[in-house]
């Protein structure tokens, strides 16, 4: 009996090792949009509709470019409503808190009606140069927002905006999500972090090759971002990191991707390709 330990702790101890990379899989290509779309930085899917919003920069992103829009798509691709909402300013990340959606405009995030794409307020940021990311606290009813081109991070609650986090440690930061209490940020240097709101504590998770841009969670601590120049990584619960896709040599983005859990589908917006494209995750 004795004598069987050590082959019983090594096989324990290779287990627990290959179940931190248990999570793996491939990305299937499904269906791509029609090339209306006109800049897709950003997909959001919202599960009780069962729909896709597109931000469309329509154009480059700058003060002066006023002819940005929200589209929306059904879980098949096609455009049900190219313009949801219209004149808009170079928009980028969205997040949705309670009938709203919000969307970062280059020095404001706007708030959207879901019901009739009416803007009903805008939130300007001062100092703001280059707003992103949106991600939401929907338990107490935070919409967190990144800078990139400012090192920042901001926060909108009750009407008030307030500064959550800036400085050297988060230069050229993209990408939110909030998932358990922790607000992921994806950094300019391909560091995906982990701060607590509360503590400030700030932690790195993983690393890639280039700036992130999108986050989503697949469960269990596992991760799916991206680079905005083409690449699609698969984040492992242990930290390290697995190129799933590369189109940057096919001049393809890979913007602010949105994912359906249910159904295991990643959209992806190409940005400068002027689609989105919807891959299966198996």
């Amino acid at each position: 009996m004795f004598k069987s330990f050590p082959l019983v702790l090594t096989c324990l101890v290779l287990s627990l090792t290959s179940g931190a990379h248990a999570q793996t899989f491939d990305l299937k290509p499904i269906w791509e949009t029609d090339t209306t779309l006109r800049t897709p930085e950003s997909v959001l899917f919202e599960p009780s509709q069962k729909i896709l919003y597109v931000a469309c920069i329509n154009g480059g992103p700058s003060l002066e470019n006023k002819g940005s829009y929200i589209s929306k798509l059904g879980l098949d691709g096609k455009v049900i409503q190219l313009k949801f909402t219209e004149n808009l300013n170079s928009t980028k990340g969205m997040g949705i808190l309670g009938k709203k959606l919000y969307v970062t405009e280059m020095n404001q995030v706007a708030e959207i009606d879901l019901s009739s794409g009416k803007i009903l307020k805008r939130y300007p940021v001062e100092g703001a140069k280059f707003l992103n990311d949106i991600a939401v606290d929907s338990k107490k009813g935070i919409v967190y927002v990144t800078d990139s081109n400012d090192s920042k991070v901001w926060a909108i609650s009750k009407g008030t905006v307030s500064s959550v986090l800036s400085g050297d440690q988060i230069k050229g930061n993209n990408g939110l999500l909030f998932e358990n209490g922790q607000l992921l940020i994806g950094n300019g240097d391909g560091s995906l972090l982990s701060l607590n709101p509360e503590t400030k504590q700030l932690s790195t998770i993983a690393k890639v090759g280039g700036g992130i841009d999108g986050i989503v969670a697949l469960g269990n601590k596992s991760y799916i971002v991206t680079e905005w120049g083409g690449k699609i990584w698969h984040v492992h619960a242990d930290g390290t990191t697995e190129l799933k896709l590369d189109t940057s040599g096919e001049k393809i983005n890979s913007a602010d991707i949105g994912y359906n859990p249910s159904t295991k589908v990643l959209y992806v917006p190409t940005f400068f390709h002027n689609t989105v494209k919807a891959y299966s995750i198996k």
